[in-house]
């Protein structure tokens, strides 16, 4: 299928990070398309949302970045609080990113991490997000939490293991993740797109499959990722409790994707734990996947995001 046709590269330098994108091209005298910001996660890069896009340019003017710390984002060392890979810093990071476009109030969906840092983009800038679309997540706290939980703690810290073991103090994670062998990472890899319920890579396409080898597989990524995941377990819990113990909540309409095979699934009842977390309508669905519901049922995720969107 076409790749990026009709989206451009760009690079943004905001927040004090370089952030890389996909952009929709803009056609002189063509009607405005209300913006959709898609952010995507672990362990991959905007790529994900390849399949996704096709389906939707014609009704959004799309922005897809890669993540601070994954594909050709800026990858820089943790500060020792690791408040520069918070949720908090992301979001500001994609803020930043639709100040320079010129875009004010958008649409916003994100998968996995992205959906961590849509849901903090969401309630720091409240005013700016139209509506939001969570793929795939419960709510942070809650999971690390385990409320609302339909199976022992252990069961999901086998299944998250990575939660844990990416959390330890630098460099021991990166290092067993292969920070040092190429080979070792790319198998860390395989080992990661392949789990989680979506049994196996065949739902990747093989330039896909390059792209996230390429930008994941070396010292740098693999230390940002870690980064994202410290400040998961750390800052980014003291900003939810914060935001929680001040009523903080969703204040626009949310949409709840989740794999029928995956963990979130399986672990949790995300339904509830979101209508917790939103003051606006929440409406949401299992869908026939594991974790990568975008690339593994790209055609129901345009079409599920378009629905809702609209």
């Amino acid at each position: 299928m076409p790749w990026f046709d009709g989206f451009e590269s760009r690079s943004f330098e905001v927040n004090g990070a370089s952030i890389n994108a996909r952009v929709s091209k803009t056609i002189l005298g063509e009607p405005q398309r209300p913006a959709l910001l898609l952010l995507h996660g672990f362990p991959q890069s905007h790529v994900m949302w390849h399949r996704v896009a096709q389906r939707l340019a014609r009704d959004y003017f799309l922005v897809m970045p890669d993540l601070r710390g994954y594909g050709d984002s800026s990858k820089t060392a943790g500060l020792p609080d690791h408040s520069n890979y918070s949720k908090r810093n992301m979001a500001h990071d994609m803020a930043g990113v639709m100040d320079t476009l010129g875009i004010n109030r958008f649409f916003l969906c994100g998968h996995d991490r992205g959906g961590r840092v849509a849901h903090r983009l969401a309630l720091d800038h409240a005013a700016r997000v139209l509506k939001l679309c969570v793929i795939d997540i419960a709510p942070t706290l809650d999971m690390y939490e385990g409320r609302s939980m339909t199976e022992p703690y252990m069961v999901f810290a086998r299944a998250y293991y990575h939660w844990f073991h990416m959390l330890q103090p630098a460099p021991l994670p990166e290092i067993m993740m292969g920070a040092n062998h190429p080979e070792t990472a790319k198998a860390y890899l395989h080992a990661k797109l392949g789990g989680w319920g979506s049994a196996g890579l065949n739902y990747i396409e093989p330039r896909a499959l390059a792209e996230y080898e390429r930008s994941f597989c070396n010292a740098e990524a693999l230390h940002a990722a870690c980064e994202d995941y410290r400040a998961s377990a750390g800052i980014d819990l003291e900003h939810d409790r914060d935001g929680r113990a001040q009523g903080q909540k969703l204040a626009c309409d949310l949409l709840v994707l989740w794999g029928e095979r995956g963990v979130v699934h399986r672990l949790f009842d995300p339904m509830v734990l979101w209508q917790a977390q939103c003051g606006g309508e929440v409406t949401g669905q299992a869908m026939p996947a594991g974790h990568f519901i975008p690339e593994e049922q790209p055609e129901a995720t345009a079409r599920a995001l378009r629905d809702f969107f609209s």
